[in-house]
């Protein structure tokens, strides 16, 4: 009887917190039509026949305004993948193909949900129905969506809307005030280059002693293989593994030398953590006084980190209680905005547009369609939607520290975002190219160890991927085999 009390009040709250929204979304609309109505949402993501999360983030307030229009929800994306990728040599169906034929068949969806970099590909398909004419009739307001996410969507459209995106997810600097301060150190600010940040981490970063601290990490867990994480650091370089057909490797070259040479003088000047240490890493997840003895910056041990939105929540809920988690000193932290190369000022932002939707060229209800991509759009679910921790709402508006926190959260905004390029179908094409990435992980240790130089350890991986790629064109569906050189791959 309780937990029957808890639900019919989680619903009532529910409908207190919608109904406004319901209102003062259906103004201007016709209320007058009660005829019932299909509206098809398709996507490539792997919801399957669970389509719950779905719901729950993007359509049950909808749905509760428009009682009327029954949303049908269909993945491209078969549930045998959803939580797992192909099989060894199993090829993978394509969601992106599927649903590029599902929305030119006889019975089409209407709106579709797409990942930002699929979005150029549906653009130059004539897939979608651009927005800007529905925008300008309707007098729907852009202005408050934030640039960084506006003005990314209309560079995939060469200038004009093809999509709207309700929500996103970004990333900025977060440093420890105290360790500055203590190092008479000047706080980083927004606009910096990677070279200035790296010339402060050098500043704060203790190398002796049994309390070592790295001034600078890519990533708050120095679990995580810097061969990985420094993503960050080479994708506003555009830097590519291979070509665009997955055929011929481009590692070679002077840039990825300069970046590894980079990586590997800042770790041997212990600017970074230490390097990844099996036994150190297994040490502190067993450690029973600090709970968050696995985080490099929440233990005390790392000045500067790249940190996703999503996990400030935990950071400020360990220091408002901190009372009660042993070993765990609070901390005094804020946020700027990652740095960038001075070859590509300002560019630096790791922004991911979640619930992208845009409205199918052959939708059968596209007025619906529209009404509903307006509708998440819109400045009333980004006011609702706004009480989130993880994701940020496209408008700025309602961008603000939440439970009394008090940082720069303009920092997490306040970027031009880096360009994405869509490598999906090729690793779907080809199942074992993992193993070419693989062998450049190998090869970057051996640089980081001092085994070898930067164009060595490339030139090595040049090598030994063009003949992988090479097997993978030749027998796709067969394992490859590594091609023994110097130690690496066998």
């Amino acid at each position: 009887m309780k937990l029957l009390n808890r639900k019919m009040l989680a619903v009532s709250l529910t409908l207190c917190m919608v109904a406004p929204l319901a209102v003062a979304c259906s103004k201007g609309e016709k209320t007058d039509d009660k005829k019932e109505r299909v509206l098809k949402i398709a996507t490539t993501y792997g919801y399957g026949s669970d389509d719950e999360y779905f719901r729950q983030q993007f359509t049950e307030i909808f749905e509760f305004a428009n009682p009327n229009v029954k949303i049908e929800i269909i993945p491209t994306m078969d549930d045998k993948y959803r939580y797992s990728g192909p099989q060894p040599g199993e090829k993978m169906p394509d969601p992106m193909e599927k649903l590029k034929e599902l929305m030119q068949s006889d019975n089409p969806p209407d709106v579709v949900m797409v990942d930002f970099e699929q979005l150029p590909d549906m653009i130059e398909s004539n897939l979608l129905t651009q927005l800007d004419s529905k925008i300008t009739k309707d007098k729907f307001d852009t202005a408050g969506i934030v640039p960084a996410v506006i003005d990314g969507i209309k560079n995939a459209g060469g200038g004009k809307l093809y999509a709207l995106a309700p929500t996103f997810s970004s990333s900025a600097l977060i440093y420890n005030k105290k360790m500055f301060t203590d190092a008479g150190a000047d706080f980083p600010k927004d606009s910096m280059t990677w070279d200035e940040i790296f010339d402060l981490a050098k500043r704060v970063k203790k190398s002796e002693g049994e309390n070592k601290v790295g001034g600078f990490s890519f990533s708050t867990q120095s679990q995580g293989e810097l061969f990985y994480s420094m993503n960050t650091y080479t994708s506003p370089l555009q830097l590519k593994m291979f070509d665009d057909a997955g055929e011929k490797m481009t590692v070679d070259t002077d840039q990825w030398e300069k970046v590894w040479a980079k990586m590997a003088q800042m770790q041997k000047e212990n600017v970074f953590p230490e390097l990844n240490d099996p036994q150190k890493s297994m040490n502190r997840q067993m450690d029973q006084q600090n709970p968050f003895s696995y985080d490099d910056f929440m233990s005390g041990r790392l000045a500067m980190s790249i940190i996703n939105y999503g996990q400030l929540q935990q950071l400020t809920s360990a220091n408002k209680n901190a009372a009660s988690y042993k070993g765990f000193t609070p901390i005094e932290w804020d946020v700027v905005t990652i740095p960038s190369h001075p070859e590509a000022k300002g560019v630096g932002g790791a922004i991911y547009m979640n619930g992208m939707m845009g409205i199918n060229a052959k939708a059968q209800n596209p007025e619906d369609a529209w009404k509903f991509i307006k509708f998440i759009n819109s400045d009333d679910w980004a006011k609702l939607k706004s009480h989130s921790t993880y994701n940020l709402v496209s408008r700025s508006k309602y961008l603000k520290p939440k439970d009394g926190q008090e940082f720069h959260m303009e920092a997490f905004y306040n970027v031009t975002p880096v360009p994405t390029e869509n490598n999906s179908k090729i690793y779907r094409e080809k199942p074992y190219i993992g193993q070419v990435q693989d062998i450049g992980r190998q090869q970057f240790d051996e640089v980081l160890k001092g085994k070898k130089t930067a164009r060595e350890a490339l030139k090595e991986w040049q090598t030994q991927g063009d003949t992988m790629l090479k097997q993978m064109k030749d027998n796709p569906n067969t394992p490859i085999q590594p091609v023994p050189m110097n130690g690496i791959g066998g």
